[in-house]
């Protein structure tokens, strides 16, 4: 699959605090020499009048044998650290943590070839939990937070895998390694292959993208349910490839950027005739809206300064830093058809779930979103319904008996880049549990 970096692909942490945790002032000397190891002073270009806040990066190990270390980059909320709940974000007012993963993306790395050690889904999940056990260990006053995971994209993959893997740990887990896990933020999330791909072609029908003609041959040539695609549908999707590389599919109704855009249509056309699962790999390209700050971020973090200051690249990679790498696209081994199943078992946990959706992206457009939702089965408490940021409509929101769904108006792929204050508003009322307003104010 394509993977994701620090840009695109995130683990983030906001913390809450609770009576019973170790705090910073309690801390041992040896946990805090521990930390302030990690601890990054300024980065290269910083503005001056930054405001406050520690910042921490460096590496843990999540495999000895298999020489595995996952890159993280963990922020200090700027206003009471001690008081915001813990949340993992998953592909980017609290305490960040940012996470390379998996090994081999970004600065994170592995000394084993993806030959004889594949990358997957399953083990990209066990790797992140291995990760944040290790990573609490090291950070003791943030362990006894209540801890969500949120993100975006493919994160519709990692977080519902990962939030099932810490569900069974916790039941065997020691004191020392329970995670105070509370519940999931997912956008524009891919869920399902058969509904997330129909709700693409029919979002671009319905936008004005593609034919009348070209949506009758989906309709007649192709069946997303089927893990192999027929050629007559594969000759359909290149035929609609081609017309992403001339409009941003991330942000239907921003300009593309114009200092070069990666090919949306070869990277499709090439991952779909590799081999038989070319229709899993269909819905793996790079999902993030970054129309323009990736060129940017590649050359800052390849530079050697902002390397050292970040203590990054420590192992020397044979590769420049990325946001994306082909050779994990090629070696991805496992990606489950849907992972409906693993959030109904969520929803049945009783976690605090909300999935929300960017209205103009036509990556993971709301119509597979909504497709998805339906396969749930949930009973609707209340439905479709505005919600507000000040004195406009943010959006729309369905709540369902165990899960709450939320429109984000005007939003694209990756919602904070295009509606940071009504992404900031919906994250805010996510941690507190309150619905979002339903008048304006």
């Amino acid at each position: 699959m394509k993977a994701y970096t620090l840009s695109s692909l995130l683990l983030s942490a906001l913390a809450l605090a609770l009576a019973a945790r170790p705090d910073a002032g309690s801390l041992d000397a040896a946990t805090i020499a521990v930390q302030e190891l990690d601890r990054v002073l300024s980065l290269p270009g910083q503005p001056s009048y930054s405001p406050a806040f520690k910042q921490y990066s460096g590496y843990v190990t999540t495999d000895e044998y298999l020489g595995k270390a996952l890159f993280y980059w963990f922020f200090e909320a700027t206003d009471k650290p001690d008081e915001k709940p813990l949340v993992l974000w998953l592909n980017g007012a609290a305490n960040l943590l940012f996470l390379d993963s998996p090994a081999g993306v970004g600065f994170s790395y592995t000394n084993t070839p993806f030959e004889k050690d594949p990358p997957g889904d399953n083990s990209t999940a066990h790797g992140s939990y291995t990760f944040l056990v290790r990573w609490f260990q090291r950070f003791l006053q943030h362990k006894a937070k209540e801890f969500y995971i949120a993100g975006e994209s493919y994160a519709g993959h990692y977080i519902p895998q990962l939030a099932n893997v810490i569900l069974e740990e916790n039941k065997k887990a020691s004191k020392e390694n329970y995670i105070n896990f509370k519940g999931i933020l997912i956008g524009n999330a891919y869920m399902d292959g058969d509904t997330d791909l129909w709700g693409i072609v029919d979002s671009a029908w319905h936008h004005a993208i593609i034919s009348d003609n070209l949506y009758s041959d989906f309709q007649k040539n192709c069946n997303f349910s089927l893990v192999d695609l027929s050629p007559e549908c594969t000759a359909d999707i290149s035929q609609f490839t081609a017309l992403y590389n001339i409009i941003d599919i991330y942000s239907l109704y921003t300009d593309r950027c114009e200092l070069g855009y990666p090919d949306f249509n070869s990277s499709f056309s090439a991952q779909i005739g590799r081999t038989s699962s070319g229709r899993l790999d269909l819905m793996k390209m790079p999902m993030g809206y970054d129309p323009c700050t990736q060129t940017y971020a590649t050359e800052y973090f390849n530079r050697k300064d902002v390397q050292k200051a970040l203590h990054a690249d420590i192992t020397g990679m044979p590769h420049a830093f990325s946001l994306c790498r082909n050779s994990i696209s090629n070696a991805w081994k496992d990606s489950d058809l849907t992972v409906v199943p693993v959030v109904k078992k969520l929803v049945e946990a009783g976690l605090r779930i909300w999935i929300f959706s960017g209205d103009t992206d036509a990556r993971i457009p709301t119509t597979s979103t909504r497709y998805t939702l339906k396969k749930l089965g949930l009973q609707i408490k209340e439905d479709w319904s505005p919600w507000f940021h000040r004195k406009q409509v943010g959006g729309w929101t369905v709540v369902y008996d165990g899960l709450t769904f939320v429109t984000v108006r005007g939003a694209g792929h990756m919602v904070p880049s295009t509606q940071p204050a009504q992404a900031l508003e919906l994250f805010k009322h996510f941690l507190a549990n309150t619905n979002l307003p339903s008048k304006p104010f």
